[in-house]
């Protein structure tokens, strides 16, 4: 029997501090139950007759295929919508769109620029709309990810997460906000220039401390992965910002997860594993590799045994449907 606070009823996902740590938790839970009922072959209907929106500003393949499936296996329907499919910001505003689809669809995932639409869409829809990313926030890769933990340690608690990168991205600020709400200690290893935003560390900060955890933010990543049980990485230049890519890639060298790196933590022959959100740059098959090699990760840390990138990548299917059926399913009728 699915189960799940009836708090999640109708809400809204612009950031992971807009849900209690225990709602945040009982959604993880609920993942992990939709992820169990697919394995046994269950194809639902607790999205019947539910429609989503979903506007994508930016490419995706995690995000979108997620989503899709995410509905249609529950016996609903998802659009996708990209700015040149609707008038979205342009022939119209951000607030009269998202009172037109408000009125056709039943929930929105927006996957965008500036978390301002992103809450503007929330405001006006008058249905719940969910980050699917923006540039500050990226909540819903992060309950993928502390999933992952999850079913590889058996448990979040005694677990220290290791981020190594560019500290101020939007996948570096929710995964603090996660970790802290998780009660998992949390370290960004990141160049001085990159640290975190010191009201996003503060607000982190303050939700670690009641869960008995900290944060952590170390220059040096040898000294700073000390420890940890997760290297979590990201791509070095988020999407908008490849004009920065000559400057990143110095930066950010010496930031690079590779076997020293993940030998350096002193957990090689125990509890480890390795994260990163996808793509990654970690062979010479693309075309930003092609002429740098490897970039944030080096494909012996990538393909390694540790690494859980692809059961991380799954999870995001799960966790999107767990947001999904917990804002729009009605538990009185299942």
């Amino acid at each position: 029997m699915l189960n799940w606070m009836d708090s999640l009823r109708g809400r809204s996902l612009m950031r992971l501090a807009s849900f209690t740590d225990e709602e945040m938790l009982d959604l993880i839970d609920l993942a992990a139950q939709l992820k169990e009922r697919r394995r046994c072959g269950v194809r639902g209907n607790l999205l019947e007759r539910k429609n989503i929106a979903l506007i994508f500003e930016k490419s995706s393949t995690r995000t979108r295929n997620s989503s899709v499936i995410a509905v249609r296996d529950e016996g609903g329907g998802a659009e996708y919508l990209t700015r040149p499919d609707i008038h979205f910001g342009k022939k119209e505003s951000v607030k009269d769109t998202a009172r037109v689809l408000g009125r056709i669809y039943d929930g929105i995932l927006f996957r965008g620029f500036s978390q301002k639409t992103c809450e503007e869409l929330a405001e006006y829809s008058g249905v719940p709309v969910w980050n699917g990313l923006t540039d500050a926030y990226h909540p819903t890769q992060i309950l993928a990810d502390l999933l992952t933990v999850k079913e590889t340690f058996g448990s979040l608690r005694d677990c220290t997460v290791a981020y190594v990168g560019d500290g101020r991205n939007n996948v570096a600020n929710s995964l603090m906000m996660g970790c802290a709400k998780a009660g998992v200690r949390y370290v960004c290893c990141t160049p001085k220039e990159l640290w975190p935003d010191e009201a996003v560390l503060a607000e982190a900060e303050a939700v670690a401390g009641k869960n008995g955890v900290d944060i952590r933010v170390f220059d040096d990543p040898r000294k700073g992965v000390k420890g940890a049980n997760v290297l979590y990485t990201d791509v070095w230049v988020s999407m908008g910002e490849e004009a920065k890519t000559a400057e990143r890639i110095r930066m950010l060298r010496p930031y690079q997860v590779n076997m020293d790196l993940m030998r350096a933590t002193g957990n090689i022959g125990g509890k480890l594993m390795f994260l990163h959100c996808l793509p990654a740059f970690h062979d010479f098959n693309t075309e930003v590799t092609k002429d740098t090699g490897a970039l944030e990760v080096t494909d012996e840390v990538f393909e390694s045994k540790y690494s859980k990138v692809f059961d991380e990548s799954e999870n995001r299917m799960h966790t999107i449907k767990a947001l999904f059926v917990s804002a729009l399913c009605d538990r009185a009728e299942i």
